[in-house]
């Protein structure tokens, strides 16, 4: 198994970077809207936003857990699909990708 212990460390401090932010848009999502119409609008607006950014924040955790334990388990950089090697390329740029560039073309 190659040693991708720079990598995790990498995905874990991004996880972590992500975990306060979803702490945050929840704090924010948990105060009551104001009285005034106009503001309720606005309000109502942006916890739409913050609804969205939680869900994709959650979204990359997720996809960070399963990275974390293919290279536990001694799978990462291997495609989940087609079994080949991911292109370092690919996970230089999307570290927690599963599947090789043909196969993800090909989703």
């Amino acid at each position: 198994m190659m040693d991708h212990q720079h990598i995790a460390d990498a995905l874990k401090a991004r996880m972590a970077q992500l975990s306060e932010r979803v702490e945050r848009l929840e704090e924010d999502l948990r105060q009551p809207l104001d009285r005034d119409f106009a503001e309720q609008a606005t309000g109502t607006e942006a916890s739409d936003a913050n609804e969205a950014l939680e869900g994709a924040s959650r979204a990359e955790i997720a996809q960070i857990r399963a990275a974390l334990g293919r290279i536990e388990d001694g799978t990462y950089g291997i495609c989940v699909t087609c079994g080949e090697s991911i292109a370092p390329a690919r996970l230089e740029a999307l570290p927690f990708a599963q599947h090789c560039i043909d196969c993800a073309r090909g989703r």
